[in-house]
């Protein structure tokens, strides 16, 4: 898919969200991508990670991995296009971990993946992890970079689509400076905000084409 095709997916899906936003980084935003509505359809989700996984075929990778709980369906869904092991790291205690038994080997390469990328904060946590193990980050990839790629790796990295998307710092929000609309903390109910009002994706399948 296309850039505008994928934008277009996420539009049809009710995943492309306006209103006012607290970002998992802590800045505040006019613009939210809620990847779950899009990732809840199967067959859109292999679609995504088959073309994510598409970037890295040749880098001989050994598993994908990825930060809870975002990430999880992206990881999956990339490393099944690959033929690897799809793997998580969880937030315990503030930092990210390998949990539930899963183990990187010494000098395994490993694949970095996330559904939205804003500061690249949490991928470089996952290669912190990666990297303490002995494993190699040998690429980074992600759904969307809505930093219009601000956000540096140095490594391989690949996304689908790459937007230049303004956030604030909670002290500088014009939103909040203005009262309105109110702020939403993604992942909560009636996500989506139109004039103020909080209001919930309509129900049902999407339709393409």
């Amino acid at each position: 898919m296309t850039s505008e095709e994928v934008l277009a997916l996420f539009g049809k899906t009710g995943a492309l969200l306006t209103g006012h936003f607290l970002l998992t980084s802590g800045l505040h935003s006019s613009t939210y991508l809620q990847c779950a509505l899009v990732l809840q359809h199967p067959k859109f989700a292999e679609a995504l990670g088959s073309d994510l996984a598409s970037h890295f075929r040749d880098e001989q990778l050994d598993l994908v991995i990825a930060p809870a709980l975002g990430g999880i369906i992206v990881a999956h869904e990339v490393a099944q296009a690959l033929g690897v092991r799809a793997l998580f790291a969880e937030r315990e205690g503030g930092k990210m971990h390998l949990r539930r038994g899963f183990a990187i080997g010494s000098g395994e390469r490993c694949l970095v993946v996330e559904d939205v990328v804003t500061t690249g904060g949490s991928t470089k946590e996952v290669m912190g992890v990666v990297e303490a193990l002995g494993g190699v980050v040998a690429g980074v990839g992600a759904l969307i970079d809505r930093s219009g790629g601000a956000a540096a790796f140095p490594v391989k990295h690949a996304a689908l689509v790459t937007l230049a998307i303004e956030n604030f710092p909670p002290e500088t929000c014009p939103f909040c400076r203005q009262g309105s609309p109110p702020l939403v903390k993604p992942g909560s109910r009636n996500l989506i905000v139109r004039g103020g009002v909080p209001t919930t994706p309509p129900p049902g399948p999407p339709h393409l084409g």
